[in-house]
Formats: C-alpha cells, sequence, structure tokens
C-alpha cells in the first residue's frame, strides 16, 4: 500500500466543507456531510447547472484517459481523485490497456477511507492510493515512484483540482515541479474552472467559499492555458469541456444548456 493504509482510523473535519465531499454531492454520491450539502446548496443558489459541471469534468476524465490510453500511454498519476466513482480512471484506462498502472492521490481523509475502492486493479495492472497534498509534489512523486516507473511516459491527471489552489500557493510552480520529474512523452490532462462566462455568479461563488475557508481561484482561458507553456497541445487545444474530443463518451444531460464555465486540455512533454 502506498502511503496510509485505507483500514486504519481517520479523523475527518465536518465542521467546515471539503471540495472532494461537495464534489460528491453534486454526483450523487452518500459520502458528504450536511455542511458540504448547505455550500452544495448555496453554490446551486447561484448557479443550477452545477451538478451538470461536476459530471461534465467527470466525464472529460473518462474521455482523455481513454485518449491516452488507446495512444500508448500506461501510467497514471491522479491527483486530486476524489471519492470514488464508478467508472474510476483505472477502470477506464484498463478496459483498453489491462496492464496500465495507476497511483491516486488526495489529501482527504474520507477519500482514503473508500480508498479499498480505487484498489480493484485488474490482473496485469496495478492501482495504489497515496494521501497526499498537491501542495507537497516531493511527497507525491516519492510515493508515486514506489509503483510507476519514472523512466516511461507518465499521464498526470488533474481534473478540477487547481481551482482550488491559489498564485499565492504557486498554483503554476507545483504542476511545474510535477512535470519536471516526468520523462519526456509524459502528458498533463486537466480541467479548471473560470469566471469567463459567468463574472458575477463566479464572484459571488468565490466570496462565499472564502468565508468558510476554501480558496477558488478560478482563472481566465489565457491563466488556464499558461499551465502548458511547456507542452504540446493535443487537438484541439483549450477548449469547454464538453467539446474535447466528444466523440470518445457519451454527452452529459444539460451540457448544452448554457455555456459550461471551465475548460479542458491534453498536452504532451517534449
Amino acid at each position: 500500500m502506498t502511503g496510509q493504509d485505507p483500514t486504519a482510523a481517520v479523523e475527518i473535519d465536518t465542521s467546515k466543507p471539503h471540495p472532494a465531499r461537495m464534489y460528491d454531492w453534486y454526483l450523487g454520491g452518500k459520502d458528504n456531510y450536511p455542511v458540504d450539502e448547505e455550500m452544495g446548496r448555496q453554490m446551486l443558489a447561484l448557479d443550477p447547472r452545477v451538478p451538470v459541471m461536476a459530471r461534465v469534468n467527470r466525464a472529460f476524465m473518462h474521455r482523455a484517459t481513454r485518449w491516452l490510453a488507446q495512444n500508448g500511454v500506461r501510467q497514471f498519476l491522479d491527483v486530486g481523485t476524489g471519492i470514488p466513482t464508478e467508472p474510476n480512471l483505472h477502470q477506464v484506462a484498463q478496459r483498453i490497456a489491462p496492464d496500465a498502472r495507476v497511483v491516486y492521490c488526495d489529501n482527504d481523509p474520507i477519500v482514503l477511507a473508500h480508498a479499498a475502492a480505487l484498489l480493484r486493479s485488474t490482473p496485469e495492472g496495478v492501482t495504489e492510493y497515496l494521501q497526499a497534498d498537491v501542495r507537497d509534489p516531493a511527497t507525491i512523486v516519492e510515493g508515486a515512484r514506489r509503483i510507476l516507473d519514472f523512466d516511461r511516459p507518465i499521464a498526470l491527471s488533474l481534473v478540477a483540482l487547481l481551482h482550488f489552489v491559489s498564485d499565492a500557493d504557486g498554483a503554476h510552480e507545483l504542476v511545474d515541479r510535477l512535470l519536471a520529474e516526468l520523462p519526456s512523452g509524459s502528458y498533463l490532462m486537466m480541467t479548471h474552472a473560470t469566471a469567463d462566462f459567468t463574472p458575477e455568479e463566479s464572484a459571488a461563488a468565490t466570496e462565499k467559499l472564502k468565508a468558510v475557508g476554501v480558496t477558488l481561484a478560478l482563472r481566465s482561458r489565457e491563466e488556464f492555458a499558461h499551465f502548458f507553456d511547456a507542452l504540446d497541445l493535443v487537438e484541439p487545444g483549450v477548449a469547454v469541456v464538453p467539446d474535447w474530443h466528444p466523440e470518445l463518451g457519451d454527452p452529459v444531460p444539460g451540457q448544452d444548456d448554457g455555456v459550461i464555465p471551465g475548460y479542458g486540455a491534453v498536452g504532451r512533454k517534449r
């Protein structure tokens, strides 16, 4: 087991909402608390499509993983995993490449408590879970090296994560530090919420989350694209999330009822 034992007792802070548990609530899951539902409902009051946005991000992860597996990637490092929701990344990858190796990483103890669901690998492949924060890339890399071969390409997944990391916390530098450890031919797959299409609602959401200690750092298309400056973007480049290779998955109900305020992209390390 990489990191902590998922069967061990974990301490879960239920005094304030956590993005992973709010995301679970948006997806209709049961692994959340009243504080998460309350903040989730406040987000819905600002924009009723928030659950659709969560499903759209999940669908992007499925499509991007399929594309990567179809194009020869056999190793995945998924940071900001969230509470298990089938199909998980390893299930998508291993349906195409049974020998795929996947390391999951999250900082929420409730994800650790459910990590066993992430470890049901094919016999040919491997899945492991690491308890760590994206703000600690050294720990992530150290744990991932026990499972992944850092001499072969690795796909780094940062789906719906970096909009919870501010520039003051060095969001771009954290991504650069993770990518610096990966060999040529590796990939970054990423989605990110934006205020480009809904500035007033986004400003209100940012303030509500700030009041309960949750950072929301919404970035423009240009700021999002900056994460890929040293990479070669896979076509179609930076796209509104549902528009990235829609042929690789089924559309999410409601995704066409207005623009989804988020961007997605996949880039290859030179």
